[in-house]
């Protein structure tokens, strides 16, 4: 079983004939997602990727494929509207790859887009191994198996994602959620929907100093995951005290988004946090024997 994405999850690409739209969308029909068209603006009638129907509008799209999901590969500038679009046109899911959006613009967003879950933005997408792949991650490095994953950072996914299936757990389905301070899914809204999915026997929590996001997941680990191991690692732990990097999300307030509140929410929710990446899969098989 999955979340959020599966084998029957019908998926256009907005932004389809763009030289970044048109690559993934090869990467990812190769994988084995059921892509089954694109939108640009202009283009509608014409085709790519070996006959893919090319529209004018997503509800242009979805009227003639019933698409369900959708992935945007738009300039920052048109990102919004991009996203609203998809939302009038009656898509459920939106994985928006784009970086750079306003945060002003994802605070309307959010607030006014009820029923559609937006992934992202800023984000490498998600994946159900052996099922289906909605964004840019490396799809060989995942195997299908029982271990679910959320993420702030794509590459720290790519890493940890490869240790684990070399260690042999598999994952159910893994989220990059995205590392902006204001995105559509949270750590708690992937946790909810982990919790009470049958096939995901444990969880793992990738998280970066900067915002509340750990702190929240920890607090709704420890009230309504008591007996789903997850184990956390928090990236930037070493980062200067005063100094800006990393994602526009990685910004420090008080005492909240600071390695160690991250580090004492996770331990007082129970859950071991690794020192390094390739500790994780030993904490992981540590946590499901135990």
């Amino acid at each position: 079983m999955a979340i959020f994405l599966d084998k029957n999850s019908k998926v256009i690409v907005q932004g389809i004939t763009g030289r970044e739209g048109l690559f993934h969308t090869q990467r990812m029909v190769a994988y084995g997602t059921n892509i089954v068209g694109g939108v640009t603006p202009g283009k509608g009638g014409t085709s790519v990727e070996g006959g893919l129907p090319v529209f004018n509008t997503v509800k242009d799209a979805v009227d003639a494929t019933g698409a369900t999901h959708t992935i945007i590969f738009v300039p920052p500038h048109f990102a919004e509207d991009a996203l609203y679009e998809a939302y009038d046109a009656g898509i459920g899911l939106a994985v928006c790859i784009t970086e750079g959006i306003p945060a002003h613009d994802m605070l309307k967003l959010v607030a006014t887009t009820p029923g559609m879950r937006i992934i992202g933005p800023n984000c490498p997408g998600l994946v159900s191994p052996g099922k289906s792949l909605v964004g840019i991650m490396p799809g060989h490095i995942f195997k299908e198996g029982r271990v679910g994953m959320i993420s702030r950072s794509g590459t720290l996914t790519y890493e940890i994602v490869d240790g684990l299936t070399k260690a042999g757990l598999g994952q159910s389905t893994c989220v990059g959620i995205g590392g902006d301070p204001i995105i559509g899914t949270t750590f708690v809204d992937c946790l909810k929907a982990f919790a009470t999915d049958p096939e995901t026997d444990a969880i793992v929590v990738c998280g970066e100093i900067g915002g509340s996001d750990e702190e929240d997941a920890a607090a709704f680990i420890r009230e309504h995951l008591p007996k789903k191991p997850v184990v956390a690692f928090i990236g930037g732990r070493s980062a200067p005290k005063g100094k800006r990097l990393g994602h526009a999300g990685a910004i420090i307030s008080g005492n909240f988004g600071t390695p160690e509140s991250k580090l004492a929410a996770f331990a007082a929710a129970g859950v071991p946090v690794a020192d390094r990446p390739s500790e994780i899969p030993g904490l992981v098989k540590a946590r499901l024997a135990a």
